[in-house]
């Protein structure tokens, strides 16, 4: 029997992230190298687009039926991928039955609630799939990074995550959580190729350069969380992100495989259809 997709790219445990493991690429065929790579990028694309169709038409199940929820995270560096896989995955689906969460640093009115707080008000409601760039992972991460979050803190953080993830599994909510894993060459082409091109200056951030600086640190950071928070009931996947389209590619199937294993199915009718007749 082949393994799942599912089963393949799950965080194993004592996850250790190496640059070298971030350009894979696992499921590319080409064997004999006959194919350029615009060829390549171009077969996996269309293989993303056949993906995404499936699992627009069992997100209209989930949304038809309102008994489950999805919830996929996407965690990784700057410009590991987090706004491309979201363009690239779900532009086929309805969008009323969707629900995407951006998060960015905590205001003032936030700080004064406990970390979850702003998080729970985001989480899918029934029918829904919630998508979140970015997610409570950060408030472990940034302040273990700046140095005001010691190591007790971190782990009642992480136990508090397990908590709560383990609380929206319990209420009928699928997660998903992905690791988009870049390397520190190819961030460094992606982050030149924003200060090369006017038209993407807005998405530089000098505080990205700062975060450079502590590369390994940040690797190290998201191992450990990782391995803290893995959990079947919310499983981490680590999917190599150096190529856009094979990440791409690779996370459709991780969805696609989810909401399959979701056994969705369309709502019983509320009357007998056979004797509803439409008059003149």
């Amino acid at each position: 029997m082949s393994t799942s997709m599912l089963e393949r790219f799950r965080a194993p445990k004592d996850l250790e992230l190496r640059d070298k493991d971030a350009g894979d690429t696992p499921l590319r065929d080409d064997k004999k190298g006959k194919l350029k790579n615009g060829e390549i990028k171009e077969r996996e694309r269309a293989l993303t687009a056949e993906l995404t169709a499936e699992v627009a038409k069992l997100q209209e199940k989930l949304y038809a039926a309102r008994d489950q929820k999805l919830l996929l995270i996407l965690q990784g560096m700057d410009t590991s991928g987090k706004d491309g896989t979201i363009r690239a995955l779900f532009s086929q689906i309805n969008p009323m039955g969707l629900h995407a969460t951006g998060f960015v640093a905590p205001t003032d009115k936030e700080k004064a609630h406990d970390f979850l707080w702003r998080v729970h008000a985001r989480v899918p409601a029934r029918g829904e799939i919630g998508i979140f760039n970015r997610s409570h992972y950060e408030d472990v991460l940034v302040p273990r990074l700046s140095g005001d979050l010691d190591d007790d803190a971190r782990e009642r953080r992480c136990a508090q995550i397990r908590d709560f993830e383990r609380m929206l599994a319990g209420t009928g909510t699928t997660i998903v959580k992905v690791f988009l894993h870049i390397s520190k060459t190819e961030q460094r082409a992606r982050l030149q190729a924003r200060l090369d091109d006017p038209e993407k200056h807005w998405k530089f951030d000098p505080a990205d350069l700062a975060a450079r600086t502590k590369w390994d640190d940040y690797q190290r950071a998201y191992a450990d969380m990782i391995n803290a928070t893995d959990r079947d009931h919310a499983p981490w996947y680590v999917v190599p992100a150096d190529s856009k389209t094979h990440r791409n590619l690779i996370i459709a199937h991780l969805l696609l495989e989810t909401m399959r294993g979701m056994k969705l199915a369309w709502p019983a009718p509320k009357a007998d259809m056979s004797k509803v007749k439409i008059d003149d």
